[in-house]
């Protein structure tokens, strides 16, 4: 039997992590061998060196002593590559576990994210899964940064999808979807780059946003230094003309009238130059250094073929303004300001010129520009770092398709062949067809408990969630055009609201007439499980009539899974009701679900089927 895309993909994967895993042991036994040999030259050294000085006499022992310092600082720097070898390839090979991880959903061995427990910001996030522990973001999330995993986040949450943006989003995955080994060493890159900013572990979430306040906290530079440089560099070269031609004969010595004037200037302002400020040039370095080093790659990346990749990362190929040049820039100062490290050094310079108000007024110019540039950069690698989530994800998942999402209203609501939900393992999945043409259209969808009612809800979500990102999605074909979402789901109470379920389920299915209501050039399309059920059997069919009858006629169409097999008569009052259902079948005693969509109406109901086959006692008068 041939093997499916995804097994091929997955097959590859598992040879290189192999590969990996081979190199890393050999590079592990080098890294032992160099802990042996560096304390073995030393102490062999150190004691030839004794043995040297008591037989030999003081000259040998001194080259003795030499010649071990040499070779124990080649060693050490030879390990040292070593282990930044090591950690380099354990990087690789946990980048490719963890694809591997996210191919076969195993949740326990793919990264958490830093929104495992955190408060959803729309009922989208909690019905479909899009937010926490084993969520679509869980899956998809590969940035490194808190500002990447946002923005993927933000991307989860369609208010309003702009079908311009999903047409650039799809661009740039069809060229980041093949560039497997750039976004493996972007990862990398970052890891590491996040490991030696924040001192914490690689797989540690990323915060650039103190970088960002630091630079952008400082008020603007003093506008008065500048002048104030250019005063006191007129009169140090007064100065050292003077004394040049003092020291040639030509004149007296009047630069000591000069110099007199250059010092009082120079303490004039001399609360400008703080101790701290020269600190600032050294942090702000560190700062800068990691970044750049995950800059590099998209500066120094040929971007011959993604011109969309390349318009999204245009303010790091800038040659005046990209990071590798405002870095080396900040060397410089830092270089500069140093030298107050060698008093006697600082105190010739700053006699012969104004060294210190240079450093201090290019240092301020610098911060100001780059508390400008800082946020360009920042923005357009989260949105790398979000694209390539995508990226990965379509990678990973080669037999998923990119979606046709088109306006106008000859495209239907939503057109799909093979639909299924990404949050279930390929082993147990079952994919289904589903259409709905054009507002306004209310399915409903019957079937026993545990049929799959709720599940094929969630599928459409989040087939429609990951369209509107710019994903890949879990199907043959999906066609759709830009909708507003809506969900009532997951609805939950609230004791210290005082809200009861039924109250805030209520609450929530106003606020959906109210959306369906609204004038909005864009259709809604909703998603209710389950209507009413925090009342009594005879209050919600009645109340469940009445909604479902509101929902026919606005500018909206949806999905509405409901128990109530009375609800699947509204169909015969209006052609805009349409019924589906799930149905199981008893083998042997036990319930068997196919989870296959079908036309019509559920002709079955289980659940004293189940009460009975747990042992539970039955009136068999009941049973429908």
């Amino acid at each position: 039997m041939s093997q499916s895309k995804q097994e091929v993909r997955y097959a590859h994967l598992e040879r290189q992590v192999a590969r990996l895993e081979r190199r890393l042991a050999d590079l592990h036994e080098v890294d032992r061998r160099f802990v042996t040999a560096r304390l073995a030259s030393f102490g062999l050294g150190i004691l030839a060196g004794f043995i040297a000085l008591f037989s030999v006499g003081l000259e040998a022992s001194l080259l003795i002593f030499g010649v071990t310092f040499i070779a124990f600082a080649v060693l050490v720097w030879l390990h040292q590559r070593t282990q930044r070898t090591i950690a380099q390839f354990e990087g690789w090979a946990e980048i490719r576990r963890t694809h591997l991880a996210r191919m076969r959903l195993d949740w326990v061995e793919i990264p958490p994210r830093p929104w495992t427990n955190s408060t959803p910001r729309t009922p989208l996030e909690t019905d479909f899964d899009l937010l926490g522990d084993r969520s679509l973001h869980h899956l998809l999330d590969t940035a490194v940064t808190l500002g990447g995993s946002q923005r993927l986040r933000a991307w989860l949450n369609p208010d309003r999808p702009d079908l311009a943006v999903i047409h650039q989003r799809q661009a740039i995955l069809h060229e980041l979807q093949p560039a497997h080994t750039l976004r493996d060493k972007l990862t990398l890159a970052a890891r590491l780059a996040a490991a030696a900013d924040t001192k914490a572990e690689p797989e540690t979430i990323w915060d650039t946003q103190p970088l960002s306040d630091w630079l952008t906290e400082t008020n603007a530079p003093d506008p008065q230094l500048r002048p104030w440089v250019w005063l006191l560099s007129s009169v140090a070269l007064l100065n050292l003309t003077l004394l040049g031609l003092n020291l040639a004969g030509f004149i007296g010595a009047w630069w000591y009238g000069s110099f007199t004037v250059y010092v009082l200037l120079s303490f004039f302002k001399a609360s400008t130059i703080r101790q701290d400020v020269f600190s600032e040039a050294a942090a702000l370095a560190d700062g800068l250094r990691p970044l750049t080093a995950v800059f590099s790659h998209l500066e120094n990346h040929s971007y011959r073929h993604q011109p969309h990749l390349r318009d999204l990362c245009q303010s790091f190929l800038e040659t005046d303004t990209r990071p590798s040049r405002r870095l080396q820039q900040v060397t410089r100062i830092v270089n500069g300001t140093g030298l107050r490290r060698n008093p006697f050094l600082w105190m010739l310079l700053n006699a012969a010129v104004p060294w210190d108000y240079f450093f201090v007024y290019q240092l301020q110019q610098l911060r100001h520009k780059l508390a400008d540039e800082l946020p360009v950069w920042l923005e357009a690698w989260f949105e790398v770092e979000a694209h390539c989530s995508l990226a990965t994800f379509a990678y990973l998942h080669p037999d998923y398709v990119v979606p046709e999402v088109k306006s106008g209203k000859e495209t239907p609501l939503i057109h799909g062949r093979g639909l299924g939900h990404p949050l279930i393992p390929r082993a147990e999945r079952v994919c289904n067809d589903f259409a709905l043409e054009s507002p306004p259209q209310v399915i409903l969808i019957t079937g026993s408990n545990m049929a799959g009612k709720s599940s094929f809800l969630r599928t459409v979500g989040l087939n429609l969630v990951l369209a509107y990102a710019g994903s890949v999605v879990p199907a043959q074909s999906l066609t759709t055009r830009p909708m507003r979402l809506f969900s009532a789901i997951k609805v939950t109470d609230s004791v210290a609201d005082g809200i009861s379920y039924f109250y805030a389920e209520v609450k929530r299915l106003k606020s959906l007439l109210d959306a369906l209501q609204q004038a909005d050039k864009l259709p809604l399309f909703f998603f209710i499980d389950e209507i009413f059920r925090g009342t009594n059997n005879r209050e919600r069919l009645t109340g469940s009539r009445a909604y479902i009858r509101a929902l026919v006629g606005e500018n909206g169409a949806g999905l509405v899974s409901t128990h109530d097999l009375e609800l699947v008569h509204l169909a015969e009052e209006t052609p805009h009701i349409q019924n589906q259902h799930f149905r199981e079948t008893v083998e042997q005693g036990r319930m068997v679900f196919d989870y296959t969509l079908r036309p019509g109406p559920c002709p079955t109901t289980n659940a004293l089927r189940i009460m009975a086959l747990e042992g539970l006692p039955v009136d068999n008068h009941g049973e429908n």
